[in-house]
């Protein structure tokens, strides 16, 4: 068995299609409850395209495929998660923000994907010039 973790975990960490190694998943051992999903949703489906940072039974962040901002996805299909997830969610897509910018808004419009929630963490001040020239290099 601890092979198989083992194994799982290396490659998890293993970089992803632009050279970026990702973190570890943070994710348990154990089942997890049901939660309701859309076929066909490209969030639901939570595919691991993008460096990914946290993971946990309420949601998953990882860099956004089209912008390259982390972005909170609630695991459940749907736009209206209960206050003890919002507020989870919020927490953990600030804890990572803080990692990637050093200043930074919560952006909650949901643009290309308006039935799933999810949230952007977007960087303002100096930390959106740098983002900025990171992506046109």
């Amino acid at each position: 068995m601890i092979r198989i973790i083992d194994a799982i975990s290396a490659r998890a960490a293993a970089p992803d299609r632009r050279g970026v190694a990702s973190a570890p998943a943070s994710r348990p051992l154990v089942a997890r409850t049901a939660r309701p999903r859309e076929p066909g949703c490209d969030l639901c489906e939570a595919a691991r395209l993008t460096r990914w940072h946290h993971e946990d039974d309420v949601c998953w962040i990882a860099d956004c495929e089209l912008c390259d901002v982390p972005m909170a996805v609630w695991r459940s299909h749907g736009t209206e998660p209960p206050d003890d997830e919002l507020a989870h969610m919020l927490a953990q897509l600030s804890r990572v923000a803080r990692d990637v910018f050093r200043e930074f808004h919560i952006d909650t419009v949901r643009r290309n994907i308006p039935g799933h929630w999810h949230a952007h963490a977007r960087p303002k001040g100096r930390a959106a010039l740098a983002w900025w020239l990171r992506r046109r290099a």
